[in-house]
């Protein structure tokens, strides 16, 4: 058993499988992506060994934690043989690097497997995760009422080579009433957090970043205080297109869904809308009016993104207009108002 760094860690991890011999509830809530879930306890067995070492100190525990896996080894072995390939190599971590990745790693080695531990466990990635999105960064924030395409554009972006993080993709929410819909069902916030810091990972420090303008929750996940606060100092290439455009990409993008689940969109927002806008939405929705349940729905949304503007220095925000719903052609118009924008404010000079 060779104990490692979190350095050493995550270059050994792109050749090598990863274990997490954490509970099943523990690798659900988040865990490090591509790790392979090979609990050492269940759910239930966790919780007994744990109450017997605060009740009856870590030698009962021990053995209460021999008692459960002795009769799993074998099992667990033929699982970390399956894992493992051809490779003959595996990377075991638990919570904190302590006593149950310890235990796996002794099981793999009579396998003549060669295993690593990873110092300070499943912890250790999480702190260094925070520490990654705490490092300077310059960040163009591409902004917009809702309907802009600026997902899209964010997509074309990257498609011509700029360096970009999709926030909604990883949360699998595109941030409104409205942005379950089409989507996977989201993660819990510690597994976004996760996603985010392994894409951190790939950035190049010395390259911009484009992120989406977004509030402090995406649906349920929250975004960690380290990006929000660089979020939220950083400029905005602020798309302005015409409503009438937004209204239609919008019903290209909800109409189609069931008309259930836009009654419950919008009276998730019903408060805000007000009760006499609401019900003009919905009647609308029930007579396929979609523009006209958009259009009402635009309102309190609108409103919104400007009070999250408002909230911004002025000398941040750096409108552009655009004439097309074209994300292509857009996300050239933005590369050269951000080119602008850099050049005036000393951005990407070394």
């Amino acid at each position: 058993m060779e104990r490692i760094d979190i350095e050493q860690f995550l270059a050994l991890r792109k050749h090598i499988p990863v274990v997490d011999v954490r509970s099943p509830a523990e690798y659900e809530r988040g865990h490090i992506p591509t790790a392979y879930s090979l609990p050492l306890f269940d759910n239930e067995e966790r919780v007994h060994v744990g109450t017997v070492y605060k009740q009856q100190g870590r030698q009962q525990a021990v053995m209460e934690g021999l008692k459960i896996v002795g009769p799993k080894m074998a099992r667990l072995a033929d699982d970390a043989r399956q894992i493992t390939g051809e490779r003959q190599e595996l990377i075991v971590h638990c919570w904190r690097g302590g006593m149950r990745s310890e235990s796996m790693a002794w099981l793999i080695e009579k396998l003549d497997i060669r295993c690593y531990v990873l110092q300070g466990g499943y912890k250790t990635f999480r702190r260094y995760g925070r520490e990654l999105l705490s490092q300077p960064r310059e960040i163009l924030i591409l902004g917009g009422y809702t309907g802009s395409g600026k997902t899209e554009i964010l997509q074309a972006l990257d498609d011509e080579g700029e360096q970009v993080v999709d926030l909604e993709g990883l949360a699998r929410h595109k941030g409104s009433a409205f942005g379950a819909m089409g989507q996977k069902q989201q993660l819990p916030t510690e597994h976004f957090e996760n996603l985010l810091f392994d894409r951190w990972l790939d950035l190049s420090t010395g390259k911009t970043l484009w992120l989406e303008d977004e509030s402090k929750m995406i649906g349920r996940n929250v975004i960690p205080d380290e990006l929000f606060e660089a979020m939220r100092e950083a400029p905005v290439i602020k798309i302005e297109m015409d409503r009438s455009l937004r209204v239609e990409r919008l019903v290209r993008e909800y109409a189609g869904f069931n008309k259930a689940m836009l009654h419950d969109a919008v009276q998730r927002i019903s408060k805000r809308l007000g009760g006499q806008k609401a019900k003009e939405a919905a009647e609308a929705i029930d007579r396929n009016d979609f523009p006209t349940a958009i259009d009402i729905a635009l309102d309190y949304y609108d409103k919104a993104y400007q009070h999250g503007l408002s909230k911004r220095s002025s000398s941040t925000i750096h409108p552009l207009p655009v004439e097309k719903d074209d994300p292509q052609a857009n996300a050239h118009k933005a590369r050269e108002k951000a080119d602008k924008v850099m050049e005036k404010t000393g951005m990407g000079k070394q």
